[in-house]
């Protein structure tokens, strides 16, 4: 409890984090935060060729459908590839000043977190003008947002601690995100494959966030509530796991980096 409430009186710092990350990131382009906006509207239509067009998917909407995953999918991959080398990163932040060490990794999930939001901005005018109007269950998407956020916290609490001591976390992690994106029902629906892959996505508890987003927003439908839950108690599970890693191998970052 007394870290939780240490963490809390360093909320600013936070927030100028992810100010500067965000600030940061565009610096010097020409589209500056428009990118916020363009990365994945290029993914969407790159996606939507291939499998769409090329692979002739017969998921109607499919761009509605694929822009639902994809931009959950990108705020969770973001969260763990800009985390996993930020405390190697700033080392010299981390030698030279005391702070709750689980700041760094959180600003990173934090400006995930953020660039998500913004993406709504794309992804409900989209909704709309393809008559995907809002319902009911439009009130259960923060819960399942949320809890893909925790997930995505609590790995990059871990990766960024493990890869203080092994640098080759970077390299593992995203050839293990490339893995896991094709093994997510992102770019095809869970109905597409066999009954007994479709209950291994239930259970990974990414592919099982991703899956109730796609029923609030594309099925328009009120999510199980068994599923909502398993989501928001693995969110939780995985954060408390990913702090508990961190905290312990945190002790010797002054060192290591």
């Amino acid at each position: 409890m007394q870290r939780m409430r240490e963490i809390i009186e360093y909320r600013p710092m936070l927030t100028s984090l992810v100010r500067s990350e965000l600030r940061a990131r565009y610096k010097g382009s020409v589209l500056g935060f428009l990118w916020t906006f363009v990365n994945p509207l290029l993914q969407l239509a790159v996606y939507s060729l291939v499998f769409k067009v090329i692979l002739r998917s017969n998921i109607r909407d499919y761009p509605v459908f694929l822009f639902i995953g994809l931009l959950a999918w990108n705020m969770f991959t973001g969260a763990l590839q800009s985390s996993c080398g930020v405390i190697v990163n700033k080392a010299s932040l981390v030698k030279k000043i005391y702070f709750p060490r689980e700041i760094l990794p959180a600003s990173m999930a934090g400006t995930a977190l953020v660039n998500y939001v913004l993406s709504l901005a794309i992804l409900i005018p989209i909704l709309l003008i393809t008559g995907f109007w809002p319902t009911w269950s439009w009130l259960f998407a923060p819960v399942a947002i949320v809890a893909i956020f925790f997930m995505a916290l609590g790995l990059s609490l871990i990766f960024s601690a493990i890869n203080v001591y092994m640098r080759d976390t970077e390299h593992i992690l995203n050839i293990v995100l490339m893995l896991w994106f094709y093994g997510t029902p992102v770019v095809y629906s869970i109905n597409s494959v066999p009954h007994f892959l479709s209950a291994l996505f239930k259970v990974d508890p990414i592919a099982a966030a991703i899956l109730v987003l796609q029923e609030i927003f594309y099925y328009r439908e009120i999510p199980h509530w068994k599923m909502l839950i398993y989501c928001v108690v693995s969110g939780v599970c995985i954060l408390w796991i990913g702090w508990a890693i961190f905290y312990k191998l945190s002790r010797r970052f002054a060192e290591e980096v």
